[in-house]
This record gives structure tokens, C-alpha cells and sequence, in this order.
């Protein structure tokens, strides 16, 4: 018996990189996958339908059941035709994990519109889109009595989470994921579906094209940065034993899985029932900053 036999799952951006390792691995544990790929480079020109296809062959040749879907999931229509291809191949769709992504990296004084427009709709719209057909299909499910738990799992960054400069586009899109992922799970609760989010370090074609050589492993040694290490952390969030978890961002790692906690209080400055002057905040500065950089913070955290 597998941890998600008679699941349903689409996977999306799953012909390469983390995508594929993610849905050879719910596959390898009982699921149906809908492996969706338009197959286009990490800057997101061009298709091929082979990465997709090829991914198919993997899981059948282990013995799991998968159909490739080419469909782009940042256009309405094809995200709708992805969640119907789901549901009249397999039945049903109980997992969704929104893993599509693009580049197009560059100063905020030289990112042109394009590089802007398209970072955003493949990321942040091509998250929301499959979300929104799903999400209907799941509302009409549960309205016709056909309860069961449903899972969707995003993929932000740690771009999004602390800003990476010159990323203005893939941070501003990660960010939005972020916080979409907590309007879902509120969103959500009553049909029975948690909503969760991962933002992994992982070696991918997209960091490869931005870093020559990036986290390549020494001979013999733990891959830390294998984009295969992130894969059990979706199964985790895909099984039952997950239930009672939404809303949720994690950082995956390596060996490490750190559960973030976003946007907290820090230091506050009270004025006693009466609107601040410029002067009084220009005198409580040191107070309101006391043990805190006011500088940008920094990217990320430590190992």
C-alpha cells in the first residue's frame, strides 16, 4: 500500500528539475500524476513536449500511472483544461502542486515590461489560475456531498521572502505566492482543502543559468542542493498525516526543513491616544529601531 494510492495529483513544471522529482515521487507512492510541462526554457521561450513525455515513461517504467499535459497553466483556459484532463483521465483530482516557473532577472533600472509581465504571469498567475479551477471543482464537489481531503502545495522563494536584488520581478511574484497561499487556506478550509507553501534551495536550470556551477556536490558527498531533496517534503504535505496543516510556509533544504513564520511584530512605539508628530518619531527612532537594523535586511538566513 502506497502513502497515496488512489490520490490523483497534477504536478506543474514537472518535466524537469524540481517538478519532476516531485511528481516521480507521489507517484512513487501511489498517486495518479498529471506531469504538465510546456516544455520551454528556464527563461520560458519556446515548447517541447518531450521533457513531459519522458517523465510519463519514467513513472510508468516503476510501475506508476501518469499522462503528460502540455497546457500552459498561466492562460485560463489551459489551466481549466489541465484540471479537466485530471478528472477525465484519473476521476478525481486531490492534489495540486503549483511548481511552474521562469527568469528573467534584471536591475529595476533595466528590467524592461516584458521581463516583468511574463515573471509575473507565469509565476504568480500561473499559480492562482490551475488554484482557481480546482478550487471550483472542489466547492461543487463538496456541495454535492463528495468530501475528501484535498491538497494544494505552492512554490515560492526565498526571493520572495527576504528580496533579492535584481530579482525585482521573481521576488515580487514569490512574495505574492506567499501571501496567496494564506488568503487559500482561509479560503479553503471549509471544503476540506489545506493550502501550504515550500521555498527550496535547490540546484535548477534557472539557478544554473544565473550561476555558473552553482551547488555543484563534491564526489561521494551528500548532494545538499539536488532538486530531489525537496520532493519528500510535498508528499508530506500531500498525505493525510498533513491534515491539520495550512497556511504554511517552509524552507527545504538539504537534510533541513524550516518552518517560517513571515511578517512578526518586532519593537513599537506608543504616543498615548495622540497622532505623532514628525519631530516625536525623529526622537523615538532609537526606541522604535532598539536592537534592529534599520538597514535592508539580508537575504535569507543561515545554514
Amino acid at each position: 500500500m502506497g502513502l497515496l494510492d488512489g490520490k490523483v495529483a497534477i504536478v506543474t513544471g514537472a518535466g524537469r528539475g524540481i517538478g519532476r522529482g516531485e511528481a516521480l515521487l507521489l507517484a512513487s507512492h501511489g498517486a495518479s500524476v498529471v506531469v504538465n510541462d510546456v516544455g520551454g526554457e528556464w527563461d520560458g521561450t519556446g515548447t517541447d513536449d518531450r521533457p513531459a513525455a519522458q517523465v510519463v515513461d519514467e513513472i510508468a517504467a516503476a510501475g506508476g500511472t501518469a499522462i503528460a499535459n502540455g497546457d500552459d497553466v498561466a492562460d485560463w483556459g489551459g489551466a481549466h483544461r489541465l484540471v479537466d484532463a485530471a478528472v477525465e483521465a484519473f476521476g478525481d483530482l486531490n492534489i495540486l502542486v503549483n511548481n511552474a516557473g521562469i527568469l528573467r532577472d534584471g536591475m529595476s533600472f533595466n528590467l524592461d515590461e516584458e521581463a516583468w509581465d511574463s515573471v509575473i504571469r507565469v509565476h504568480l498567475k500561473g499559480h492562482f489560475a490551475p488554484t482557481h479551477h480546482a478550487a471550483r471543482f472542489w466547492r461543487e464537489r463538496s456541495k454535492a456531498g463528495h468530501d475528501a481531503p484535498r491538497r494544494i502545495i505552492n512554490t515560492a522563494s526565498e526571493s520572495g521572502l527576504f528580496g533579492n536584488a535584481g530579482q525585482a520581478n521573481y521576488s515580487a511574484a514569490k512574495a505574492g505566492i506567499a501571501s496567496l497561499t494564506i488568503v487559500l487556506a482561509r479560503e479553503l478550509a471549509k471544503y476540506g482543502v489545506t493550502v501550504n507553501c515550500i521555498a527550496p534551495r535547490a540546484r535548477t536550470r534557472m539557478t544554473a543559468g544565473t550561476f555558473e556551477g552553482f551547488g555543484e556536490a563534491a564526489e561521494g558527498a551528500f548532494d545538499e542542493w539536488s532538486p530531489d531533496n525537496v520532493a519528500p517534503t510535498i508528499g508530506f504535505l500531500a498525505s493525510d498525516a498533513a491534515s491539520d496543516i495550512t497556511g504554511q510556509v517552509f524552507v527545504v533544504w538539504a537534510d533541513r526543513v524550516h518552518l517560517m513564520n513571515g511578517w512578526s511584530l518586532d519593537n513599537t512605539v506608543e504616543r498615548g491616544g495622540q497622532r505623532w508628530t514628525i519631530d516625536e518619531l525623529i526622537d523615538a527612532k532609537d526606541e522604535l529601531f532598539a536592537d534592529h537594523d534599520p538597514g535592508a535586511p539580508p537575504m535569507g538566513f543561515g545554514q
